[in-house]
């Protein structure tokens, strides 16, 4: 399975979908510090949201295959700036979460993300799983048994 680093603002719904990619219960819980899994780094969104903290995210990025750029579908602005992509040298995924949650807009969401340079985005709504299967299919290297296989 490719490792994966979440990135985004606080609140986005980071570890909620970290718990849901592991199989475990859901539950929330404030991320504090940089919690490396085995296929997933789960970070703080004081990181993607204070400039200092920001090159945390960088040297992160080394340790995962793929960085996964996470926006909430409640969000009222984008916090990734037009084609930052290239800036990473992995492989650059958007996530598009809360798609369930009344009043978000994952349309808009997914357009910020492209304009940020993503070329594949998934919608997930990790309390009801949806879109976790695919994620994890797509994050599958050859050989990978899957839980529901």
């Amino acid at each position: 399975m490719r490792k994966i680093v979440l990135m985004g603002r606080s609140e986005c719904g980071k570890t909620t979908l970290t718990q849901a990619l592991r199989g475990e219960k859901i539950e929330y819980h404030k991320t504090q510090y940089v919690n490396n899994f085995d296929v997933v780094i789960d970070t703080p969104g004081e990181y993607a949201q204070t400039k200092h903290l920001g090159y945390a995210l960088a040297l992160y990025s080394y340790e995962a295959d793929v960085v996964g750029l996470l926006l909430s579908s409640t969000e009222p602005y984008s916090l990734y700036p037009p084609n930052v992509t290239p800036m990473a040298n992995r492989e650059v995924i958007g996530i598009v979460t809360k798609v369930d949650v009344e009043g978000g807009n994952p349309e808009r969401a997914k357009r910020w993300l492209e304009l940020a340079g993503c070329k594949k985005i998934f919608f997930v709504n990790s309390k009801a799983n949806e879109g976790i299967p695919e994620l994890l299919e797509y994050l599958r290297e050859e050989g990978d048994v899957m839980p529901w296989e």
